[in-house]
């Protein structure tokens, strides 16, 4: 009886800067048979319109892209498919960017700081259809929703 391998996890990845992405395309292939880089692209436009052609199982996303934000990039690929799976990988660490992020239907959140067993893992756990959120990220996004919370004055006002 012979085995058939698993189906790779298939990876587009979005950043606008060409080192980046060689890197991570590096990290991604280096000893990791169930990942495969499919695509690399440099801004939203280029994403949205990779991620239609290649149909990868996670996109990994930077936000701040030329053209089209990846924001909006996200908001774009959830529009034709809400079961489209997006890690955002930025140096953005405001829980306003985090909370515009996870709004726009990205399924997990890593800072660019991050080791690479942490990247690998976050790409199989929102792969497996799992949200992925740092314990460090999940505070920040916490602190900032206590932050919006009214006052008991506020309340009252209102």
């Amino acid at each position: 009886m012979t085995m058939i391998p698993p189906t790779p996890i298939r990876l587009l990845i979005v950043d606008d800067h060409p080192v980046v992405r060689d890197g991570l395309v590096a990290i991604l292939h280096q000893g990791e048979p169930d990942l495969e880089v499919v695509g690399e692209v440099g801004n939203g436009k280029e994403a949205v319109a990779a991620w239609r052609t290649l149909r990868p199982t996670v996109t990994i996303m930077d936000l701040q892209l030329p053209g089209q934000s990846g924001v909006e990039a996200i908001v774009a690929i959830r529009r034709e498919d809400p079961d489209a799976r997006v890690l955002v990988l930025t140096t953005f660490d405001g829980d306003a960017d985090i909370q515009r992020a996870l709004e726009a239907g990205a399924r997990g959140y890593l800072l660019k700081n991050m080791r690479r067993g942490t990247l690998i893992e976050a790409v199989r756990a929102v792969a497996a259809g799992q949200r992925y959120l740092p314990p460090a990220t999940a505070a920040r996004l916490v602190e900032g929703m206590e932050s919006e919370r009214l006052t008991a004055r506020e309340l009252d006002v209102l």
